[in-house]
């Protein structure tokens, strides 16, 4: 009895361990006496002790790698340090466990040589600015390398670019230069568009106070033309009711020198009489002079 007791007991502590769990976003690769058996995924799972064992456990998460600044040389011989980022996720774990030694460090030397090769076809100004075609090209050579290694490299970043430092102070005071040629560019410019608006503001100014005094002008000489023909028509509709009256020629002479006194209280310097009043005016005079020679008799 004690015997079958010691034999269960020495069962359930092999059988215990041979009971495995694989978590979500894991897998176990799986060996058979030495040799690759299965690949589990999540769930619960069963091997044979001392036949079967876990060779490797592999995460299918994404995977963030922040490889340390490498030397480069440009095209143009500028010597600079540039580190990367890579972003990169297991899609089969058979492969990853038997298709490279150490695949990380693969990865970072694999990902050294591809950016040395690209920034050499570049020179230091292409390489300054030209990050998304940098990038885009090392993402498509690490991803078709790394595909018998079961890797799939989703993104790849240069983090960082750090020109010697020579070159850091020329380019800074390039930099300095450009934005205080701009600023001077834009002053300028303000003060053109500051001069053209005063220009126009005053041009607009003389323009509206030339309307104006147009405008007064057309006024006052409408207002004087308006007067004028209230005098006419006052004066013709006074002759008029003096017809209609019946005066005699008397009364239109004496309306007659009315007017011609009201011409002669103006500015002007010389008047122009009628001949017609002229003629009653010598008549008169004619008179006058018998009627004075008859009392003289």
């Amino acid at each position: 009895m004690p015997f079958l007791i010691a034999i269960l007991i020495l069962i359930i502590l092999i059988a215990i361990p041979s009971i495995k769990v694989v978590p979500q976003a894991k897998s176990y690769v799986i060996e058979r006496l030495g040799s690759y058996y299965t690949t589990w995924k999540n769930g619960l799972h069963v091997k044979i002790p001392f036949v079967d064992r876990v060779a490797n456990t592999v995460t299918l998460k994404e995977i963030v790698k922040d490889f340390a600044p490498q030397p480069v040389i440009t095209k143009d011989n500028v010597t600079m340090q540039i580190d990367t980022v890579v972003y990169f996720q297991i899609t089969d774990p058979k492969l990853y466990t038997y298709g490279v030694e150490y695949p990380i460090s693969a990865i970072e030397n694999l990902t050294a040589t591809t950016l040395r090769n690209i920034i050499g076809e570049l020179e230091l100004d292409q390489t300054l600015t030209s990050r998304d075609i940098i990038n885009s090209k090392m993402r498509s050579i690490l991803d078709e390398a790394t595909d018998p290694w079961g890797i799939k490299v989703n993104r790849v970043e240069v983090k960082n670019i750090l020109p010697p430092k020579d070159i850091q102070e020329a380019m800074e005071k390039q930099m300095r230069a450009e934005r205080e040629r701009r600023e001077k560019i834009l002053q300028a410019e303000g003060e053109k568009k500051s001069s053209i608006l005063i220009a126009e503001g005053e041009k607009e100014s003389a323009i509206l106070r030339a309307e104006a005094d147009k405008e007064a002008q057309i006024k006052r000489a409408e207002g004087e033309a308006e007067a004028m023909l209230k005098i006419k028509n006052a004066e013709a509709e006074g002759i008029k009711l003096l017809k209609d009256a019946k005066a005699d020629s008397s009364v239109l002479t004496l309306k007659s020198y009315e007017a011609l006194a009201k011409v002669a209280d103006g500015q002007a310097t010389k008047i122009i009489v009628p001949s017609e009043l002229q003629s009653i005016a010598t008549i008169g005079t004619t008179l006058k002079e018998m009627i004075s020679d008859k009392k003289s008799k």
